[in-house]
């Protein structure tokens, strides 16, 4: 359900990525043992990377229609040794219009680490430095200033 909000319109909660350094491993455990069901796949080659969206068995119907929360497992090929909480990636929202979240964030003094030049994406971080994923919602917004050429500021 979407309902307003300060950012200027509807945002829905979309999921949790969390990096993992065995995709078997987690699968089975997120799977096998805790029950979740995998609902989507997704294999870049050329980032090297796998996504697989995981959700609770309650949820796929609404999973299935892309309103339930879900779990990100990001398998990078190139694997490294997760340390500090690295695994965890972020959290991410849908909203209506990415230019007008983000202005809304800004003017409140929010930093916005990866501007939406896009169109479609935007991070910002929490105070305890929890990076969030703003995506828009259906289709990219056409690339307009000042977000088009705006650097990306600290991680995300």
């Amino acid at each position: 359900m979407f309902l307003g909000n300060s950012l200027g319109g509807a945002m829905q909660y979309l999921h949790t990525m969390v990096r993992v350094k065995d995709l078997e491993q987690s699968l089975n455990f997120y799977c096998e043992k805790l029950g979740l069901v995998e609902t989507s796949r997704y294999d870049s080659e050329q980032g090297r990377f796998t996504l697989v969206f995981l959700a609770a068995p309650e949820d796929l119907e609404l999973a299935k229609e892309k309103k339930a929360p879900l779990v990100e497992l990001t398998y990078n090929w190139d694997t490294e040794d997760y340390k500090g909480g690295r695994n965890f990636g972020h959290l991410a929202y849908r909203v209506d219009n990415i230019y007008e979240a983000c202005k809304n964030l800004q003017d409140k003094g929010v930093v916005i680490n990866r501007p939406p030049r896009d169109g479609y994406m935007a991070f910002i971080k929490s105070p305890d430095g929890i990076s969030i994923e703003l995506l828009q919602k259906g289709e990219s917004l056409a690339p307009a200033e000042p977000w088009k050429s705006m650097e990306n500021t600290g991680t995300w």
